[in-house]
């Protein structure tokens, strides 16, 4: 049964060792060693919160969003007299944790497309008026 980390297989602790040939570090290479699966670790805090905004006015900010339904630059200059410390950035970011960054798709906004009409080949249309007939 082999380890479950290919690069390890050959890594040594001495000099002249494949830690060195791959240009890292010992103690990476003991961490691996310690691992059960060869899966990347979660990087980042276990349970993701705002660094400007207490847990209150993030409530605050995402009943507003689901109440009123506006876009982002209109819920800030909204909410920015309630909460001073608000900007762009953690707003952005406090919606998009709690999975309302997009505002849903309205029915209607959108026009309707419709495909082109067909013309034969070397159809000039109305341009042709505009430009004198060169011989």
């Amino acid at each position: 049964m082999g380890h479950p980390y290919p690069l390890n297989r050959g890594m040594h602790y001495g000099p002249g060792s494949s830690w060195e040939r791959y240009g890292i570090n010992q103690k990476t290479v003991a961490k691996w060693r310690e691992r059960t699966s060869a899966t990347d670790l979660p990087t980042g805090p276990r349970e993701p919160r705002s660094t400007v905004l207490s847990v209150e006015k993030e409530a605050v900010i995402v009943a507003f969003r689901r109440y009123t339904l506006l876009p982002l630059d209109d819920c800030l200059y909204a909410l920015q007299p309630t909460i001073p410390p608000l900007t762009r950035s953690p707003l952005h970011r406090c919606l998009q944790r709690h999975g309302i960054g997009r505002l849903p798709d309205a029915e209607g906004d959108k026009p309707v497309r419709k495909k082109f009409k067909s013309y034969p080949i070397g159809y000039l249309g109305s341009e042709q008026e505009l430009f004198p007939a060169t011989r």
